[in-house]
């Protein structure tokens, strides 16, 4: 039985996909099935919407008329970007349609200048960003001398964009370096000027971020599930992604989900419910209430804290498209979405303080 009427409000859960797709899609055939049955548990009906670009108009009329939308389309999916679905969500936001994750949120925290505009807080590590292919000429070589680099396109999924970058030679008018591709097994060598060459076009997104690379990253990645300001569940997997040695590769494993009551992970729940979250949104200037129903940030193991316990290093937030989740989250999200249309009454769908993206200067006010 419901825990309430039906009558807190409509939304759509929307997602990408074709002609074909949207014909047969339903709410028990989607692989959101979970999300949408924990939606009509609360009093919330749920509506699948298919969305690809060729289909705007039709969408945009059939969201104009429900109470909210909840998207998971990913920034980039088969040489597709977000550009005109964001534009989309945007309109039907100031319409008073709530958005989760609205665009503007996800250009503060799910892009990779998060983790520079967040490095000084205790998740954060030895990063920089560059604004400029000239800027990385000049200062790449630099760090590269005291260690390897992680190098990160701005928007991106997948590993797409990632490389782990190591001076080879530092012979002054040409340095040889090693790239390792996220998504790929093996590594390349090539002139450092050609690496930056290759990575000219990723700044139309607005920078390339750097960042330290982390040793003990063969000990595995730790994900964090987040509804709003509370977790909902964790995964661990020990990756393959930019690890050199062909043994620890052996050892990859698919993601391990837990619920957010797991023991090995209770200090990490503890610092992202009760700090790091919190600082998260005062230092991006986003309202708790606009924090997405799902996000998640990916942990590598830092140095081993004093009592012998693990640190964490942030190596991404994700907000466009997290999926799959533990088998919590939908009943957390669920119960988030009815809490906020219960208090909606058609606010601004988006805090005020929010919609310009980051400012160009190095720290955010």
């Amino acid at each position: 039985m419901p825990d309430t009427d039906t009558s807190l409000g409509r939304v759509a859960i929307l997602w990408r996909g074709d002609e074909a797709a949207r014909r047969v899609a339903t709410p028990e055939s989607s692989r959101f099935r979970a999300i949408f049955a924990a939606l009509a548990d609360v009093g919330v009906a749920a509506i699948p919407v298919v969305y690809e670009d060729d289909v705007l108009d039709a969408v945009a009329r059939q969201l104009a008329k429900l109470d909210g939308v909840l998207v998971w389309v990913n920034p980039i999916h088969e040489g597709r970007n977000r550009a005109t679905l964001d534009a989309l969500l945007r309109d039907l936001a100031k319409r008073g349609v709530w958005v989760s994750a609205h665009p503007d949120v996800i250009t503060k925290m799910g892009t990779k200048e998060v983790l520079y505009h967040t490095r000084t807080m205790s998740w954060g590590c030895d990063t920089a960003i560059y604004r400029t292919a000239e800027a990385m000429r000049v200062e790449l070589p630099l760090r590269l001398v005291a260690g390897p680099r992680v190098i990160k396109r701005n928007r991106g999924n997948g590993g797409q964009g990632v490389w782990k970058v190591e001076l080879l030679t530092s012979t002054r008018n040409r340095p040889m370096v090693r790239v390792l591709d996220a998504t790929r097994e093996t590594s390349n060598e090539l002139a450092l000027e050609a690496f930056v060459e290759s990575c000219i076009e990723y700044f139309a997104d607005g920078c390339v971020i750097d960042q330290a690379f982390q040793a003990r990253l063969s000990d595995g990645v730790v994900r964090c599930y987040m509804v709003g300001n509370r977790c909902a569940g964790f995964g661990y997997q020990k990756v393959k992604a930019l690890i050199d040695s062909p043994a620890a590769r052996a050892e990859a494993s698919q993601r391990r989900y837990s619920p957010k009551s797991e023991p090995r992970f209770q200090h990490l729940r503890r610092l992202m419910e009760d700090k790091w979250t919190p600082q998260l949104t005062s230092l991006l200037g986003i309202s708790a209430r606009d924090l997405p129903m799902i996000w998640d940030a990916d942990f590598m193991l830092g140095s081993s804290r004093p009592d012998g316990s693990d640190s964490y290093v942030l190596g991404e937030i994700n907000v466009s498209s997290v999926f799959p989740v533990p088998d919590e989250a939908p009943r957390e999200i669920a119960l988030r979405v009815a809490d906020r249309l219960r208090k909606q009454g058609h606010p601004p769908a988006v805090d005020p303080r929010i919609q310009n993206p980051f400012p160009t200067r190095d720290t955010p006010p």
